[in-house]
């Protein structure tokens, strides 16, 4: 058997019916010579620090920095990935290929490295490669299956980072709570947490500087435009009252004007910050409320995959991207005069040296040819 490993039992479903894995088990499809099972995210985790050596339990500050001399990884301490993961195990030990199905970008490739490396698999391993969950895009996955050994470097750069977190963390947490924390209160030190709190302790501070001062502004409207003399502003009334009368007494005249001609390129494809910028200005959204309702319609196959940073496309989709537009038939007034012309190659949308995977973006979201719900 070959065992295919996606990285939630949706994307798993949707995988084993393409490829003929039809029929259920606990934990796992199976037909046509094909295991398909699933993790449901992170099921390994790095080991903690009490996990290296009983010394580092306890909290103390000549055992810093804490620097294991290898990192290992441990199963997280849950009942539901324990038992699927067991599955997992049996299945890759018994396999004669494994097919590695995780989402297409870094985090996807460290879940399922460790996993495999966890389940201590020995068989030869491929890689599924596909930025959609379309039929067409798991069927052509599966005709050019990578082999792994191309995204060592992917799974090295997550591997890195969550170390680099690991080092961090746990070392500065232990180090600034023992030294500044009051009672039992604990001081936690991240990679991303502590400079964003910087931030706002900074922005902060500034506006408890702030301190309010009047001025005085001369405007004026001539032919339904607001102008403003651009003069430092003004801050004794008296001066502002002198300035007020003499604009009064003297015609307004406007001495020069300059004309330019611009040109504005079209907006960059949505990365997954974007779409939370965005959908944040114009519905309020949090940025987990977008990312769930993304990651939603990427798995009812009407976005691609959304988390990754990139904003291009691969250069395999341009040959797609006209007929995804015409099965956008309730927006067929706002596609026809696009269609109108060959969908133009450009180096700022499609270039696959410019990241691993495709973002969500406009030409490919509705993969249906339905509207997404909003």
């Amino acid at each position: 058997m070959k065992v295919c490993i996606a990285e939630k039992p949706s994307v798993a479903k949707d995988i084993a019916e393409v490829i003929g894995a039809r029929q259920r088990k606990d934990g796992y499809w199976e037909g046509n010579g094909y295991q398909v099972t699933w993790t449901f995210g992170h099921f390994c985790t790095l080991k903690e620090p009490h996990d290296y050596t009983e010394q580092w339990r306890f909290w103390r500050l000549e055992d810093l920095p804490m620097i294991p001399p290898s990192f290992g990884i441990k199963l997280i301490e849950n009942n539901g990935v324990q038992k699927q993961f067991a599955i997992i195990e049996n299945l890759v030990q018994q396999s004669e290929e494994v097919i590695n199905c995780g989402d297409a970008g870094q985090e996807g490739e460290l879940i399922q490295r460790w996993v495999l490396l966890k389940a201590k698999c020995a068989a030869p391993v491929k890689r599924l490669w596909i930025s959609s969950l379309t039929e067409q895009a798991i069927r052509e996955g599966f005709e050019k299956l990578k082999d792994a050994a191309q995204y060592d470097n992917l799974y090295a750069a997550g591997s890195a980072r969550a170390i680099g977190d690991w080092l961090l963390g746990m070392n500065a947490t232990r180090l600034f709570t023992k030294k500044f924390a009051q009672g039992k209160t604990v001081l936690s030190i991240g990679r991303v947490q502590t400079p964003t709190l910087a931030m706002i302790v900074q922005r902060q501070k500034e506006i408890n500087a702030f301190v309010m001062e009047e001025y005085w502004e001369l405007k004026t409207i001539y032919r339904e435009v607001e102008f403003t003399a651009a003069i430092d502003r003004i801050k004794v009334l008296d001066r502002a009252t002198k300035g007020l009368a003499y604009l009064k007494e003297h015609p307004f005249e406007i001495t020069s004007f300059e004309r330019k001609e611009g040109k504005e390129g079209n907006p960059r494809l949505f990365d997954l910050t974007a779409l939370q910028v965005e959908a944040n200005k114009k519905y309020a959204y949090t940025a987990d409320e977008t990312l769930r309702h993304i990651q939603n319609l990427y798995e009812k196959k009407l976005v691609t995959y959304p988390r990754v940073d990139t904003t291009y496309l691969s250069e395999d989709l341009h040959p797609k991207v006209a007929g995804i537009l015409r099965d956008l038939t309730p927006y067929a007034a706002l596609t026809a005069p696009v269609l109108e012309k060959p969908i133009p190659k450009l180096k700022s949308v499609f270039d696959d040296k410019k990241g691993n995977g495709s973002p969500c973006h406009h030409t490919h979201r509705y993969v249906s040819g339905k509207p997404a719900p909003r």
